[in-house]
């Protein structure tokens, strides 16, 4: 259980003027992205409609305007335009290293590359409405396409990669939330079909005005000086386009070499030196995050959410000192006190701290990368009834610690937890078979003896306290409580295989004593006991459990009660003795 600590308020009570420091320049990127995002969508709806008519078209962009030019809306669309392709231009001088290597990146340059694209389109209908009065709409857009064909593929160049570029940043926000996994098949489909409809509405639209270009009625009635502009007005356009496109390319440039300069700068004020945790020293020239430096020497550090200071799995303990250290922002500030640490100077984020002296710290959650395959090696006999000793192993007050942490968070420790019931399982000859939230099935004697596997099985639950004591001391600063467990441990006749449909065949065992285990893992809160063991895994391993005490516990599903040991503490495990003198293997 994790009772929070008396004097320590819950995190998720989130008082208004807290709620606004954690809004930093990744929330307001954010929000001005869903902005521009939601814009595209209507607008690549209305492109579709091109499959039905060209009519079609034309009402569809009749409401399509209508939202949008409406007044409060339009500040709306105009001013997160505005702020989100100069959030963008920052990201480029700013952003030093990338947490995904070749997707951030990317995400950055087409993010750039669409005011070059898209400029001309803008100054040709919004500002030559607004100059001109110019009622351009897509008739005239096609059929300046159609006597223009780079113009047209520029059109579908912006569609991919505008569409491309939002995209990203919502994988990026949505990929960690709980239900996304189940909607990624969905959001994967709309994502290629509204595109792909799009760019086939304005090929469909476009052979309808080429079928009616030729026809001198409906040239006077849709190229007329009122439609298109008169040629002193295009020619006004024209260079308004340029002179933008030139503007915008000299900036970019600008910023590019402002990041030369402060390369050199840097390299002129000096570097200064991290000392982790482990004995590792690296040197950082001064203005990278501890995260970035991470990323830059490639060492490896805990960091869920990508740097973007929506979790706190990159934390440090500060053990250098406190006083050469920055102001945490803002946004640091709301992250640290939704975990109550904010009045520990010495706990910041690595990925917002940028130190501008030399650093030693510690990191509070160290990465760690277990491989848990239930059903790597499968044993030799699939779908045969077999002796196994199965182990539930569940983490107590998984819910309290859900309510009282971020998410991220959560499922990180969560997942530390689940990592070292794993590595003793694993260390003790078992196979981790199935994770089901905070708790885990073990099975022992896939490819030993019923005698071995419940040596087995009792040498795993003694060295899951041992790693658990291991993983509580790594998290003593972050944990009002230590995490604690319980196991349930019986042995039987199962039938192993895979079970499932198809791709999602899993390998496991069926049968009264993986039922009989995990009941037995349960009582172990009502008996107040670290792990609940069957008397016959103890006779089977062929130790002396007298000193342990006796219970017969009813299970549900079973008529007759089962006699079982309390073990009030799992290592004591390692102190019984064998049966017999000639038995020289230990538990």
């Amino acid at each position: 259980m994790f009772p929070a600590a008396a004097s320590r308020s819950a995190p998720s009570a989130v008082t208004p003027s807290s709620w606004w420091r954690g809004i930093g320049l990744r929330q307001v990127r954010l929000s001005c992205g869903l902005v521009l995002f939601t814009y595209l969508l209507s607008h690549f709806i209305n492109h579709a409609l091109g499959n039905i008519s060209i009519d079609a078209l034309q009402a569809g962009v009749v409401i399509h305007a209508g939202i949008w030019q409406f007044f409060p809306i339009a500040v709306i669309f105009y001013t997160s335009a505005a702020i989100h392709a100069g959030l963008g231009v920052w990201a480029l001088y700013e952003r030093r290293q990338f947490q995904w290597r070749t997707v951030e990146p990317l995400q950055l340059v087409l993010g750039l590359t669409i005011p070059t694209l898209i400029v001309g389109h803008v100054v040709g209908v919004r500002l030559g409405e607004n100059l001109y009065d110019i009622d351009r709409s897509y008739p005239q857009v096609l059929a300046s396409w159609i006597t223009s064909p780079l113009r047209l593929w520029s059109m579908y160049t912006v569609i991919l990669v505008a569409w491309t570029h939002g995209c990203i940043g919502l994988y990026f926000w949505l990929r960690l939330k709980p239900w996304f996994r189940r909607a990624s098949p969905y959001l994967l489909a709309a994502a290629v079909l509204l595109p792909t409809l799009a760019m086939l509405g304005v090929f469909q639209g476009q052979r309808a005005v080429a079928a009616s270009l030729a026809s001198p009625e409906w040239q006077a009635a849709n190229l007329g000086p009122g439609q298109v502009g008169t040629a002193a007005q295009q020619v006004t356009l024209a260079a308004i386009i340029d002179n933008l496109l030139i503007g915008y390319l000299v900036l970019l440039l600008l910023v590019l070499a402002a990041r030369g300069i402060r390369i050199l700068v840097e390299r002129r004020v000096g570097m200064i030196s991290l000392a982790y945790g482990d004995g590792r020293i690296v040197r950082v020239p001064i203005g990278l995050s501890v995260l970035e430096a991470s990323l830059r020497h490639r060492v490896p550090h805990a960091s869920v959410c990508g740097g973007r200071a929506r979790c706190s799995t990159c934390r440090i303990r500060v053990t250098s000192d406190l006083a050469v250290l920055p102001e945490p922002s803002a946004r640091e500030s709301f992250v640290l006190s939704r975990l109550g640490t904010d009045g520990d100077p010495a706990i910041r984020l690595a990925c917002q701290l940028h130190p501008t002296a030399d650093l030693a710290f510690v990191q509070l959650l160290a990465p760690h990368a277990s491989s848990a395959n239930a059903h790597a090696t499968h044993p030799a006999r699939i779908g045969q009834e077999r002796y196994l000793v199965c182990m539930f192993i569940d983490m107590r007050g998984s819910t309290m610690l859900a309510e009282k942490r971020l998410p991220y968070d959560t499922v990180f420790i969560v997942n530390r937890f689940l990592a070292a019931v794993s590595q003793a399982v694993v260390a003790s000859g078992g196979k981790p078979n199935q994770f089901i939230g905070d708790g885990e099935l073990a099975l022992f004697g896939l490819n030993c003896d019923p005698q071995t596997a419940c040596r087995q099985a009792l040498r795993a639950a003694a060295m899951i306290a041992d790693n658990i004591d291991e993983l509580n001391q790594a998290l003593q600063h972050d944990l009002p409580q230590p995490l604690r467990f319980g196991i349930g441990i019986h042995g039987g006749e199962v039938i192993v295989g895979d079970i499932g449909y198809r791709d999602n065949m899993v390998f496991t065992a069926l049968g009264d004593p993986v039922n009989v285990a995990a009941r037995l893992q349960d009582m172990t809160k009502s008996l107040s006991c670290d792990a609940i063991v069957s008397e016959g895994v103890f006779a089977s391993a062929g130790v002396d459990v007298e000193t342990l005490p006796a219970h017969d516990l009813p299970i549900r599903g079973r008529v007759a009660p089962i006699k079982v040991r309390a073990v009030s503490d799992t290592r004591l495990l390692t102190t019984l003795a064998p049966h017999a003198p000639s038995d020289t293997v230990t538990v």
